[in-house]
């Protein structure tokens, strides 16, 4: 893939913007944390300081028709079926490191034809150093995690 200029890296004072491949799969809700568990054994997806990192949607519904070819015969119907998420993740722009990813999306996905995106973007990398930022979480009261539900 050729780098577009717009897309060309750039730092400002807080971070620094590196080029990445940002990948996005959708999948039923039930099958992604698996779907996950198969790509964190061929890659860490790190970002920064965290690894595993990877944004998943609230539940939508998906529509389609099997036509001829399709392993569960084709039908006149259209289907709907609800509970598809999306999951998004970056990775740095290597090839050979994508190809290895989207084969574990496949070999792990129950569809015939997984719905994979890949696009070409910017994403930002904190060079640190704001430790006492007030509106960082870890200055406004704790972690997330910690709250009650």
């Amino acid at each position: 893939m050729q780098d577009h200029p717009a897309l060309a890296p750039f730092e400002t004072a807080s971070s620094r913007y590196e080029a990445v491949f940002l990948v996005s799969f959708q999948a039923p809700e039930d099958e992604a944390e698996a779907i996950l568990d198969r790509l964190a054994a061929v890659d860490p997806l790190v970002l920064g300081a965290y690894d595993r990192c990877s944004w998943q949607s609230a539940p939508g519904l998906e529509r389609y028709r099997p036509r001829p070819g399709a392993m569960a015969g084709a039908e006149e119907a259209l289907r709907r079926r609800p509970g598809i998420v999306e999951v998004s993740f970056q990775i740095g722009r290597d090839p050979e490191r994508l190809a290895r990813v989207v084969e574990a999306i496949a070999a792990a996905h129950s569809y015939q034809e997984p719905v994979v995106l890949i696009r070409e973007a910017l994403a930002s990398r904190a060079k640190g150093g704001d430790a006492d930022n007030p509106n960082r979480w870890w200055n406004r009261g704790g972690d997330w995690k910690d709250a009650a539900p």
